[in-house]
């Protein structure tokens, strides 16, 4: 049972790595970012002024989120993923993030897929997924998640109620 449990994790590592690293490429911009805006609204210039505004995005997150589109982890299935999990509001997708374990790799793929495919067709959730740090969240969880059970089981670290303490092999 424990070596398929081994075997499990190694390969969820093997699978999301690579995809998870390109994605890691934009962690410190999504931190510098959280707060802030990514996008202006243009409404065009000269004599035009009825014309309608639309936002103009930042580049870096144009890249992110095409980058994303090319991975693995998007799950068009991510409406299963909140009813099954009960996400229904900002907050409960923040707290499944945070209690989430390398067996729950769906649920940040779920995530990430509903930020990501949403703002195809409403660009604000975009924005929303950067600004208050959903994006950077669910990326960092995932990162996480894969650099622990990539190390030799000597060197985990394992957190039990805020205390660090080194795991038994």
């Amino acid at each position: 049972m424990e070596n398929e449990e081994i075997a499990y994790r190694q390969q969820v590592v093997n699978e999301y790595r690579p995809d998870v690293e390109k994605l890691a490429r934009y962690l410190p911009w999504l931190e510098s970012k959280v707060g802030g805006s990514v996008h202006q609204n243009y409404s065009g210039s000269g004599i035009e002024q009825n014309s309608v505004s639309f936002p103009v995005y930042d580049g870096t997150l144009m890249s992110f989120v095409k980058e994303a589109q090319r991975t693995k982890l998007m799950d068009r299935n991510y409406r299963y993923i909140y009813s099954r999990y009960r996400i229904r509001t900002m907050q409960d997708e923040l707290q499944m993030i945070g209690r989430t374990t390398i067996r729950e790799m769906d649920v940040l793929k779920g995530i990430l897929s509903k930020y990501v495919m949403e703002g195809m067709t409403k660009g604000r959730v975009w924005s929303e997924g950067v600004e208050k740090g959903i994006f950077l969240k669910v990326i960092k969880q995932m990162k996480e998640h894969l650099d622990f059970w990539d190390r030799p089981v000597q060197t985990r670290v394992v957190k039990v109620n805020e205390e660090e303490t080194q795991e038994e092999s």
